[in-house]
């Protein structure tokens, strides 16, 4: 019977940690040498480092904490600094923005807004920092744009619902709360004033190809480990060769579905599926 590996069934190799490709003159070096973890490796890639961090992941790295320790301190002194009553109410806590009395006001008192405005500033320039990274890290491992542009359009919505939104109505009030449950009733409220979301076209669409989109990528992942055993991961050198892993999956896609979303294959040959 012919050896097979997939997700399920890697051998874990032991070797020399790989150091990845050369960086560009004047790039900041990485940090470490990498080593190899067992446990990890049961699940993905056993190598941890070395580790590219430069500038701008350390700028993004430590306001993250910053911003994350704000909003986490202001939850913890709303339940007078009690563990139990910390883990029990955390759904609960929220960190809130400013009323509206103070309009646009850069800081309001730290217990009416000010901590929020402090820990939006933060957590902003972290997300913005870390998009500057992806960008580099793309443009010098001479990768397309994809990740920094699908990357940018998620802080899109970001820095709408949190900045410029608020900014166009006048008020910081308006921004999006800190908080597990105070979200989820910041968007209840906001899809009750201007119209309920579910009857929005634009909405349904965003939420049906989240959802499509993470469902096809499912059956794609699942197909293809399915058919790892006829070296299924190697799609692209089989598309043109019949009774292939790539073959099997497509027939498997028109057998159950009536269609397979690519693969059209040029055939030559018949084909035997056993």
């Amino acid at each position: 019977m012919k050896t097979y590996q997939n997700i399920f069934t890697a051998i874990q190799v032991q070797g020399p940690p790989g150091q990845g490709i050369p960086l560009p003159r004047g790039d900041e070096p990485r940090i470490g040498e990498g080593k190899l973890n067992y446990w990890i490796g049961k699940i993905g890639n056993a190598q941890i480092g070395p580790i590219y961090l430069g500038t701008l992941g350390l700028i993004s790295l430590v306001t993250f904490l910053i911003g994350f320790n704000i909003i986490g301190l202001n939850f913890w002194a709303q339940v007078d600094y009690d563990p139990v009553q910390f883990v029990r109410q955390l759904f609960w806590l929220s960190l809130d923005p400013p009323p509206e009395k103070y309009g646009l006001q850069i800081l309001p008192p730290l217990q009416e807004g000010g901590w929020f405005m402090i820990a939006g500033f933060f957590l902003t320039v972290s997300v913005l920092t870390w998009w500057l990274r992806t960008y580099r890290r793309a443009k010098s491992l001479g990768l397309g744009m994809h990740i920094p542009i699908a990357f940018a359009s998620a802080i899109f919505l970001f820095l709408v619902l949190g900045f410029i939104r608020p900014l166009l109505m006048g008020s910081w009030s308006h921004a999006v709360p800190y908080g597990i449950f105070s979200h989820l009733d910041w968007t209840n409220n906001f899809s009750l004033i201007y119209g309920n979301l579910f009857y929005n076209p634009f909405h349904a669409l965003s939420i049906a190809f989240l959802y499509g989109s993470a469902l096809l990528f499912a059956m794609h992942g699942a197909t293809i480990l399915a058919v790892t055993r006829y070296g299924g991961e190697r799609e692209i050198e089989q598309i043109t060769t019949r009774g292939t892993a790539s073959e099997r999956a497509a027939l498997f896609w028109r057998w159950t579905m009536g269609f397979n979303a690519k693969t059209a294959l040029p055939f030559r040959r018949p084909c035997r599926v056993s």
